[in-house]
């Protein structure tokens, strides 16, 4: 089905509080089971799990591999890039063959390149093959969100993403947790054997127990020039396009505190691995808790664009206060100050991601893949055009890290503010 190349509503265009009032008199004529949601809830955890584990392990990588910080932390990058450009490819291969096909060789990908990851011999090798794990990890990530949009619209769209978060929540929570043990037996290369048994049970759930979701008559029969135009449709939507810049740039400040972390919490602030892994899960707690009361208490009672709004506020004010304690406003702070900034910063992402994917989902049913895409692949390139940042001033200063969170955080809210519009919406009710 190719859209037309203007950002006009068309038919299953919904535009702005039209949607959310739509979706609020409309329940899903179809559910997912338990187990289907566990295993939408484990492709979604697989990113986080292959970036949270190998995190304790990075100051040892650079020991290993006898390389400086700025160029392990590139291995985040790597994988994170490959995760963008992953989903432009596969979000329309889906739309167009179906989520069950395009998912089964993305997994398996996934398991050869991350079990090649536990025997490289160098930064740069292991650089190469993070690119293909992330590129391979995409299909995950892309097809989980579009087989949600397949099952779910609107405000039960909004609270099954919450659900999602709860469940691949618990990846960050346990992972650092995981691979500061691991370290414990073994070196950094025993994690990525981890996460290759991980991927290969997670294959092997797929194949068995997740059906198709898109029937053949709704799939797009066209090649890559189709889905180019589609994906160019899609951004000619103002609003579309300002849900995904708000909710990539909201990412990004996320992923300066994923990258930068180890060596704030660890190298500047002196605590072991598994303190640093402790620190890490409390925060996941917190996003994980506040995503759960988006779902279940806030969602189908204030607008999804209110609580969105408040979401990117206090993700602004828990940046700025990093950055006054970090270049010493407030004299010289301990690690626990820090880490109530990094707490608060985290556990509000759990109001701004799952809205702004739903907002912008509920405006493609029609192209659900190829939306997901976009949305995954700004998330993840504007987060590995972020991660390098955080070390450009060296592994004594957390200043970097504030900065850029600080940045993204006020991007996020310019854009949602100069794109998005809610409030003119709201009032066209």
């Amino acid at each position: 089905m190719r859209m037309p190349e203007t950002g006009q509503s068309t038919q299953g265009h919904i535009s702005g509080a039209e949607a959310e009032t739509t979706a609020l008199s409309s329940p899903s004529a179809r559910r997912t089971s338990l187990l289907v949601t566990l295993v939408l809830g484990g492709l979604t955890a697989l990113p986080p799990l292959s970036m949270d584990m190998y995190l304790p392990a990075l100051p040892e990588v650079t020991k290993s591999l006898r390389s400086p910080a700025a160029t392990v932390q590139l291995t985040l990058t790597a994988c994170l890039a490959g995760m963008a450009l992953g989903q432009l490819v596969v979000g329309p291969m889906s739309d167009r063959f179906g989520r069950r096909k395009p998912l089964l060789l993305g997994m398996i990908v996934y398991v050869v390149a991350t079990a090649i990851c536990a025997f490289a011999p160098s930064t740069e090798l292991l650089i190469a093959f993070r690119l293909l794990q992330g590129l391979a990890g995409a299909a995950g990530i892309v097809i989980a969100r579009a087989v949600v949009r397949d099952l779910y619209d609107g405000v039960e769209m909004a609270r099954f993403f919450s659900t999602l978060m709860l469940i691949s929540g618990v990846a960050p929570v346990i992972a650092p947790v995981i691979g500061g043990q691991v370290l414990r037996f073994t070196d950094w290369r025993g994690i990525f054997v981890v996460l290759t048994a991980v991927g290969v049970l997670l294959t092997l759930v797929v194949w068995k127990w997740l059906h198709e979701t898109l029937p053949v008559e709704r799939r797009h029969g066209g090649g890559v020039g189709e889905a180019l135009r589609t994906m160019r449709g899609l951004l000619a939507d103002r609003v579309f396009t300002g849900y995904t810049l708000t909710g990539g740039l909201a990412f990004a400040a996320l992923f300066a505190y994923i990258a930068a972390s180890p060596f704030v919490v660890q190298e500047i602030y002196g605590a072991s691995p598994q303190t640093f892994s402790l620190l890490f899960g409390i925060n996941s707690v917190g996003l994980i808790t506040v995503g759960q009361i988006n779902g279940k208490l806030l969602v189908g009672r204030i607008s999804m664009d209110k609580v969105l709004t408040a979401g990117l506020l206090l993700i602004a004010l828990a940046s700025l206060a990093l950055l006054l304690m970090t270049t010493g406003v407030f004299g010289e702070v301990g690690l626990v100050p820090v880490a109530a900034g990094l707490f608060v910063l985290m556990s509000s992402m759990g109001l701004a991601l799952p809205n702004t994917n739903a907002l912008a989902l509920m405006r493609t049913p029609h192209a659900a893949g190829s939306a997901s895409a976009l949305l995954g692949t700004s998330s993840f390139l504007i987060g590995a055009i972020a991660s390098p940042l955080v070390g450009i001033a060296g592994e004594a200063t957390a200043v970097p890290m504030a900065v850029v969170q600080l940045t993204c955080a006020l991007a996020s809210l310019t854009c949602f503010a100069a794109l998005c519009r809610p409030w003119k919406r709201s009032a066209s009710v």
